[in-house]
């Protein structure tokens, strides 16, 4: 398996990238996003999953590990394949895509070209029990004390008074940081959740 590809890149097309590494020309489909903060003659590494067909050989890659991960519970999704994965991945960020299936939000999945209402209905279903609030917080949050495993409860009551700001109109991002920064969590309802996170906003 070719776990990343780090090397210059050499070209750039509408659907993939080509990274010259150890003289040998990677060609690797991406997102449009993500193939937009690239630039030719520049050094990059790529995260990539390798899918081996009958007819082909392919490479698709990503900035982030996160992303790739994502990536390949979408392909673990009865009747999804690594083009409609990165599509999916190309309209939503994943934390996007963890808002859409933890609030059964089938609308924002709709918004992937080609995903239509049974095949959004289906990554929720299939999806659910493998992502989790604490996956959506920013990079650099650290935990309260003492609940670097949260109970499932507390995660289930943060997930709720994430859902509920962003209902408020809060941006989904700094719905989970607020959340995330409230003390004493574990000794908390939702609604008190709720109401401590909302003092971060002054």
């Amino acid at each position: 398996m070719i776990a990343f590809v780090k090397g210059r890149i050499d070209w750039i097309g509408e659907y993939s990238v080509i990274v010259e590494a150890g003289g040998i020309g990677y060609e690797i489909f991406m997102t449009g996003s993500a193939m937009s903060r690239l630039q030719v003659g520049k050094e990059t590494k790529i995260h990539t999953h390798f899918q081996v067909r009958e007819d082909a050989m392919q490479l698709f890659g990503f900035p982030s590990k996160d992303e790739l991960e994502v990536f390949r519970l979408l392909l673990g999704v009865n009747g999804i394949g690594p083009k409609a994965a990165l599509g999916i991945l190309g309209a939503i960020t994943p934390d996007d895509l963890r808002f859409a299936v933890l609030s059964d939000d089938v609308k924002a999945i709709l918004a992937a070209p080609g995903v239509g209402r049974k095949t959004a209905q289906k990554i929720i279903l299939e999806l659910k029990d493998k992502f989790h609030l604490e996956d959506t917080l920013p990079s650099g949050l650290e935990p309260s004390a003492g609940e670097e495993e949260l109970p499932g409860d507390l995660e289930d009551q943060r997930k709720e008074a994430v859902l509920a700001l962003t209902a408020l109109g809060y941006g989904k991002t700094e719905a989970a940081k607020a959340v995330s920064r409230v003390e004493n969590a574990s000794a908390m309802s939702t609604e008190e959740i709720l109401k401590a996170a909302l003092k971060f906003f002054g």
